[in-house]
């Protein structure tokens, strides 16, 4: 199935759902961000082998939530109201020196279930950008100073569903050896150790056919060296510019930052026009492409013009257990980003049925 939208149209979608997200923190508005993810990957996921690891994704992310919230019941200790005292134990001051353990409080919980459920929305942004962009044109679109680096996070992407075809088939195999009873003993051991194999031998082929292909093996022009000194010079600024900004110091950091961006577009632009990358046949950002990533961008827009008003529904506290507020202009707002939802991909066109082997030779005679 082929994707309706260009990819740079949906990294827009994308970034304008964790801008969102980051104006707008309540957990209700975040649960409309998650909906509209799972609507946009319903209606333009693809099905390639990358597009089908959304859920593990939302796996991923439900894992990193709990544990934010694991983390956050044991080792934050307030005033809120108490629900179970556990065992406590104070960590040694190299450590930290804290007390994990102890009262658990429902704020704490709340809180951090709020924080928790944040970091699953971006992650369901990032898996359902996964499943509907065509990576092999994120790499023809991005610059070409960075055609290695894209192409080292495409290859690493790449490894994802590989990897996870690769544990499932090693659980088959183990549970054949065994005529399908599982055996738990040793079960960890028998899986880790063919999985890393597997990748081990994956990646040095990877390497190998690279290698063949002469993959960097020019040496540095004047323009890359030159550009090298722009990127550092560009480091050097922005590192000057942090420095400055912690001594309080707002018009020198600004200039150094003014110098460190002027660098580092200008190392940028050297580097891509050094590069003897060849583009075949790009494909460019059409009407349809500019309108879905406008209406994206209305979202945190309008946001933004909503905090400013002083709207308190945007965060929400858990001080006396009071339920979110809700604004409906916010959740309109959050609704832009389901604009992609609003025009599905073109039907892939089927392929007429063969020709039946008694017609065929009716044809033939």
């Amino acid at each position: 199935m082929t994707t309706r939208f260009h990819s740079l149209a949906w990294l827009a979608w994308a970034l304008a759902a964790v801008a969102a997200l980051q104006l707008a923190p309540n957990a209700l508005y975040v649960a409309v961000v998650v909906i509209v993810a799972l609507l946009v990957v319903e209606v333009h996921g693809r099905s390639s082998r990358l597009a089908r690891t959304f859920p593990f994704f939302m796996m991923l992310g439900a894992v990193f939530g709990l544990a934010r919230v694991t983390i956050a019941a044991l080792t934050t200790h307030g005033a809120g109201r108490v629900l179970i005292t556990l065992p406590s134990a104070t960590l040694p001051r190299m450590l930290g020196g804290f007390t994990v353990g102890g009262p658990v409080e429902l704020e704490v919980i709340l809180r951090a279930g709020s924080e928790a459920f944040v970091i699953v929305a971006m992650i369901a942004v990032f898996g359902a950008l996964n499943a509907v962009v065509d990576h092999d044109e994120v790499l023809q679109a991005v610059p070409r100073a960075f055609h290695e680096i894209g192409l080292i996070i495409s290859v690493a992407l790449a490894f994802v569903p590989s990897t996870l075809t690769s544990v499932r088939a090693t659980r088959d195999a183990d549970r054949s050896r065994t005529g399908g009873v599982v055996v738990r003993r040793g079960r960890l051991v028998r899986l880790i150790v063919p999985v890393l194999e597997r990748g081990m031998e994956r990646a040095v082929s990877l390497a190998e056919s690279m290698d063949s292909r002469g993959f960097g093996h020019l040496p540095p022009g004047p323009a890359e060296v030159t550009s090298a000194w722009f990127a550092l010079a560009a480091l050097v600024s922005l590192g000057a510019a942090f420095a400055a900004l912690v001594g309080r110091s707002s018009a020198t950091a600004t200039v150094l930052g003014a110098v460190g961006v002027a660098c580092t577009t200008a190392a940028v632009v050297l580097a891509s026009r050094a590069s003897r990358r060849v583009r075949y046949r790009p494909r460019h950002l059409d009407r349809a492409d500019w309108l879905m990533a406008a209406a994206s961008t209305l979202a945190p827009i309008a946001i933004a013009a909503v905090a400013l008003v002083g709207d308190r529904t945007l965060t929400w506290e858990p001080e006396g257990l009071q339920v979110p507020g809700f604004n409906p202009l916010v959740a309109l707002a959050l609704l832009a980003l389901a604009a992609p939802a609003a025009f599905p991909p073109p039907a892939a066109r089927s392929m007429p049925d063969a020709m039946p082997a008694s017609a065929a030779a009716q044809a033939s005679a």
